[in-house]
């Protein structure tokens, strides 16, 4: 494949190279890219990709590179996508998304086996934005979205594109599994936030008592003792560095919300949600460990863990 641009002011300028990937994932928004070879640099951007039979197969976009230059990684968005944004842009003047409302991660392993799923599958939810499509079909963290219009969801990449590629005010029924419960739910798509709107939706040193919990390698207080750390949730005061706890990425200062699908405010509330799970656990006697679910907030962050404690 060939590419064109405009590198450092000299117009016209070609380079060639191969299609190392498709559907590379960049982190930058719900698109994926074609990755190519072809040496690009700055001023290449908004220059096409083409093959040797003259067909534009993608637009030049980015680089990767720690130095600045080109370094022989670089993206282009693929024809289909560039057509799809032109024609919307021609009729509306803008480029319109569907949104759910919501905050999402990939479901682990540990996570699956926690809420009695057979598969690492689909997209979990971590935060649900006030008055969003989401929040107005009670969907709540902790839910797995499995399907989209009856297309299973491999992870929370492929939701976020599925969705996106879909217009606002589109009818979809989502499949979603809350705690090991199947349920179906039919709701109407909004429109992608813009990125000012999108940010608007989303001390003393703290005194380390609290109720050491062993199995979990953790030291608890309730949240609204501890000055910025709001009035949900259970803190972590002191995490054991051998713990799964440690090893999942669990730190002193985060926030516990939920655990077993239940909210916590103190940390007894902790320790009846670690004996739910287990209690839950008992019939599954080839194991010898149990995973419980937990709801932990990082700043202005939420994702779930599911950490491992022995059975009794």
């Amino acid at each position: 494949m060939l590419a064109v641009g405009n590198p450092f002011g000299l117009g016209g300028t070609v380079t060639a190279g191969i299609i190392s990937a498709h559907n590379r994932d960049i982190g930058s928004g719900p698109y994926d890219y074609l990755q190519i070879d072809a040496a690009v640099n700055r001023g290449n951007s908004g220059g096409p990709s083409f093959d040797l039979d003259g067909k534009v197969i993608g637009v030049n976009t980015a680089i990767f590179s720690p130095s600045g230059g080109n370094v022989g990684i670089a993206f282009a968005v693929p024809a289909a996508l560039v057509q799809e944004v032109v024609g919307q842009l021609k009729t509306t003047g803008t480029v319109d998304r569907g949104w759910l409302g919501v905050v999402i991660q990939n479901v682990s392993d540990d996570i699956a086996e926690s809420i009695g799923m057979p598969e690492a599958k689909g997209a979990m939810v971590t935060k649900v934005s006030e008055d969003g499509p989401a929040a107005k079909k009670d969907l709540k963290p902790g839910d797995v979205i499995v399907a989209v219009n009856g297309e299973k969801i491999d992870d929370s990449r492929d939701l976020a594109r599925k969705i996106a590629e879909l217009h606002p005010n589109t009818d979809v029924k989502l499949s979603i599994v809350r705690y090991g419960e199947k349920r179906e739910v039919d709701m109407k798509l909004g429109t992608f936030p813009s990125s000012k709107k999108l940010a608007a939706l989303e001390e003393d040193k703290p005194d380390t008592s609290g109720q050491q919990m062993k199995d979990l390698g953790l030291s608890l207080a309730p949240a609204a003792k501890f000055p910025g750390a709001g009035d949900e949730g259970v803190v972590i005061t002191e995490v054991d560095p051998q713990s799964d706890a440690a090893d999942k990425g669990l730190k002193a200062g985060d926030v516990i919300l939920q655990v077993a699908g239940v909210a916590v405010s103190d940390p007894s509330d902790v320790a009846a949600g670690v004996k739910k799970a287990m209690d839950g656990a008992k019939t599954d006697k080839d194991k010898d460990t149990v995973k419980v679910l937990m709801q932990v907030k990082s700043g202005d962050q939420t994702r779930f863990v599911a950490l491992s404690l022995k059975k009794a």
